[in-house]
């Protein structure tokens, strides 16, 4: 809540719209940091942390998308005169993984079968009824871009850059280290290149982490392939994860 706080004036002074442009969110007043050609904005909806989550599903970074409609729903909200914590919390629920890339990673979470080990009905409850059980977060809680286009996680790699490392590491200690030995699934190369380190570093087990699950973004078109080729070892994964 503390960057919340901060921002709080900024966000007061947006008009409340039914969708916000860039020209309205990218600007001096929520830019957190510039490092070369990377921009780190602030957004509402990775500082909620469900400290009870069993899962932990973890991103590279908000993109465009999920920080606007972040925007929207906190601002809205905020008219309506509703709390931090419920503005934080709503914020969450509607930008995590929001779009197809929600509908992907539900259909791949479902094709490993991974809600049979929940006692769940499909994926599709771990953002309804049981989101209980869900944490989301990127390792770059707030959006970064390069160039002004979303940052992928590659050009420059996570874990090559100080920058970015030190907020993985921040997130790291505040959305994962905070709960119980939950089950980690990265999405991603660059996610799971960060994650080995702190693998190395003793700082999170590796049979916690789901490695090798694909990244379930439109953009990756060898999403279906892989999964078929990896998933077999993701149940074995799954299965060592629940018996040790």
């Amino acid at each position: 809540m503390e960057f919340f706080d901060h921002y709080l004036r900024a966000l007061l002074s947006l008009p409340v719209r039914e969708r916000y442009s860039r020209e309205d969110l990218l600007t001096s007043a929520f830019l957190m940091e510039k490092h070369g050609q990377l921009e780190m904005f602030y957004s509402p909806h990775n500082e909620a942390v469900n400290e009870k989550g069993k899962i932990v599903i973890v991103g590279i970074t908000p993109g465009w998308v999920q920080m606007e409609l972040a925007f929207r729903t906190a601002r809205r909200l905020l008219e309506e005169g509703e709390g931090t914590a419920e503005i934080l919390t709503a914020a969450k629920k509607a930008a995590q993984f929001s779009g197809s890339m929600r509908t992907y990673l539900i259909q791949m979470l479902d094709e490993m079968e991974l809600p049979s080990f929940f006692e769940l009905p499909d994926a599709s409850a771990l953002f309804g009824e049981e989101r209980q059980l869900l944490h989301t977060v990127s390792l770059l809680k707030y959006p970064v871009f390069s160039n002004g286009k979303n940052y992928t996680g590659h050009q420059p790699p996570i874990k090559n850059n100080s920058f970015l490392m030190n907020y993985a590491r921040d997130t790291l200690e505040t959305d994962i280290l905070t709960l119980d030995r939950p089950l980690i699934v990265p999405l991603g190369k660059a996610v799971e290149d960060v994650l080995h380190i702190f693998i190395d570093e003793g700082k999170i087990d590796e049979s916690q982490c789901l490695l090798g699950f694909p990244h379930p973004s439109g953009a990756n078109g060898h999403r279906h392939r892989q999964l078929r080729e990896r998933k077999g070892a993701l149940r074995e994964k799954l299965q060592t994860f629940f018996t040790t």
